[in-house]
């Protein structure tokens, strides 16, 4: 259904290592650079036919995470959910909500989160959906 998503960076270097060891729990490798003739500086990494971008915003204005929005990355274990937890953390994110582990979903079934915040504090989720 998605092709890519994209989040805004007040700083791109900081988020080039933030998500660089972040997404390498993943399968991700390095980003593609561009730089835009406008100046401003995007980060595409490609893993398994989706894309994840970061950038510099380019109207110039600050970036912003969104109030309510969550980004969430597939893991394949409840090691790998706490694995993609503790390197964020190792790499300036934030823990938020509950620590790392199995949550009733009702109708949804059994999975194991975890969520953080980059350093420009969009939120993300690491899930593993138990069988």
């Amino acid at each position: 259904m998605f092709n890519h998503v994209m989040i805004g960076s007040n700083d791109i270097e900081r988020s080039k290592r933030f998500y660089d060891a972040v997404l390498k729990t993943l399968g991700a490798g390095e980003p593609i650079r561009n730089n835009a003739s406008t100046g401003h500086v995007r980060l595409f990494y490609r893993h398994n036919g989706s894309t994840f971008c970061v950038s510099e915003p380019i109207n110039g204005e600050a970036a912003t995470f969104a109030n309510g929005g969550t980004i969430g990355f597939k893991c394949n274990s409840p090691e790998h959910v706490k694995e993609f937890h503790d390197v964020a953390l190792a790499h300036g994110g934030k823990s938020i909500e509950d620590p790392p582990g199995l949550r009733e979903g009702g109708s949804l079934g059994a999975m194991y989160l975890a969520y953080v915040r980059d350093p420009d504090g969009n939120k993300l989720c690491a899930i593993y959906r138990a069988k």
